[in-house]
């Protein structure tokens, strides 16, 4: 039997308004995660759910993980008015939204950070996450965001990378006073330089600074920056998307550790 057929049920109404609504999200302490494979990277990571929803008509099967508690059964009307994803596979929860503080940052005896300031579009930092994950990286600093890291657009974007990489929202202040209690160099990426991301030293503890997509990094951080380095720009426009960005100095990184055998 189907636990929800109605649209207008009131679990439904909640879930569409967590979609939508940063501080209802925020002030529940919680986030929306759909897609299985994203949901097995979540229970992975030790969230549990508070509530899972299931339309069995959508779904190719369970996430590999024992789910608790068992999913409520919806009908794919109900499932599609909650989704947020083009083509929904039928798993959706409500979990605890992941609180990390920077001291809670586990870093290896190296450490490679990107930090992200004020980037205001979900896909550019769910990217972001994506490619953090594949290079091994100790975590993101999201600084002054413009967008909260519990917005269902990132989960996607991250492919629920979100949940694998360690990540906190703090300010561009206290993340410059930790970076340096650590000894951790900031390297700002910025095309007012006339160094070359390739001829710069990434083996060492270093965090990768990115900004806004259309203004960059703020003063705050070229001022306090430990190096500038710029990707060479061929065309008539003098800066790439910023997740692009992110992704070209961050493998500079991995292939300069990889040759030092520095990976993780």
């Amino acid at each position: 039997m189907t636990d929800i057929t109605s649209l207008q049920n009131e679990r439904v109404k909640y879930v569409v308004k967590l979609r939508g609504d940063k501080r209802q999200r925020q002030r529940d302490g919680v986030m929306l995660v759909e897609g299985r494979y994203e949901l097995e990277l979540a229970l992975a990571s030790g969230l549990r759910p508070r509530e899972v929803f299931l339309c069995e008509e959508l779904s190719a099967g369970p996430p590999a993980a024992l789910l608790d508690p068992l999913p409520a059964t919806v009908t794919r009307a109900v499932f599609e008015k909650m989704s947020y994803r083009d083509n929904p596979d039928g798993w959706l929860a409500i979990v605890p939204a992941p609180h990390r503080i920077l001291d809670s940052f586990p870093l290896s005896p190296a450490p490679l950070l990107i930090l992200a300031e004020s980037v205001e579009k979900p896909g550019n930092l769910g990217a972001i996450l994506r490619t953090a994950d594949a290079a091994g990286v100790d975590g993101l600093l999201v600084c002054d965001p413009r967008v909260d890291l519990s917005n269902p657009n990132i989960v996607r974007a991250s492919r629920g990378t979100l949940f694998t990489v360690p990540a906190v929202e703090t300010t561009s202040g206290e993340a410059l006073a930790w970076l340096r209690a650590n000894r951790i160099r900031v390297l700002a990426a910025t095309p007012h330089t006339d160094i070359l991301y390739t001829d710069a030293d990434l083996r060492q503890p270093v965090c990768i600074a990115v900004g806004t997509e259309d203004e960059g990094l703020t003063d705050f951080w070229l001022d306090n920056a430990d190096l500038k380095v710029k990707i060479p720009m061929m065309g008539k426009v003098n800066s790439l998307n910023v997740s692009t960005s992110t992704a070209i100095i961050l493998y500079e990184a991995v292939r300069q550790r990889a040759g030092k055998g520095e990976l993780k």
